[in-house]
């Protein structure tokens, strides 16, 4: 294999890890199972609270009032941020939730096993897809 057929390969296979999969009969929302996933036990699948809620040391806020209440604007870095929480954010307290950052980024070193990639662009891709996904929970 020519060494430019191996760098289109790589550039394809993270394209398309970082893009969502559509197909005429079904389309795949990677927040959606990012948030089914990881999120739903804890917060439900309303974003309201969900079956573990009795069993936390905190409640969880309900995931469909954030922009209400950050005056009708969605707070994504501020989302983003408790999401990954590897880097401390003051405003959040401590860890309550589970650090996704990091359990994304040994995801991605399962994911691409024999690939070089970039585990910081696996953990964004996942992170935004769930973030995004918030967003269009948000109450009207």
């Amino acid at each position: 294999m020519k060494m430019h057929s191996v760098a289109a390969l790589v550039l394809m296979s993270v394209a398309g890890a970082s893009a969502p999969i559509v197909s005429a009969a079904d389309k795949f929302d990677l927040g959606k199972r990012e948030y089914e996933s990881n999120c739903i036990a804890c917060h439900g699948a309303d974003g309201k609270g969900g079956a573990y809620v009795d069993f936390l040391k905190s409640t969880p806020p309900d995931l469909t009032q954030l922009a209400k209440k950050n005056g009708g604007v969605f707070p994504v870095e501020r989302v983003y941020s408790i999401i990954d929480g590897r880097q401390p954010v003051k405003s959040h307290g401590t860890a309550d939730m589970p650090i996704w950052g990091r359990d994304y980024q040994a995801k991605a070193g399962e994911y691409f096993v024999d690939v070089p990639y970039d585990p910081e662009a696996f953990v964004r891709q996942r992170i935004l897809a769930l973030v995004d996904y918030l967003n269009r929970m948000q109450s009207k």
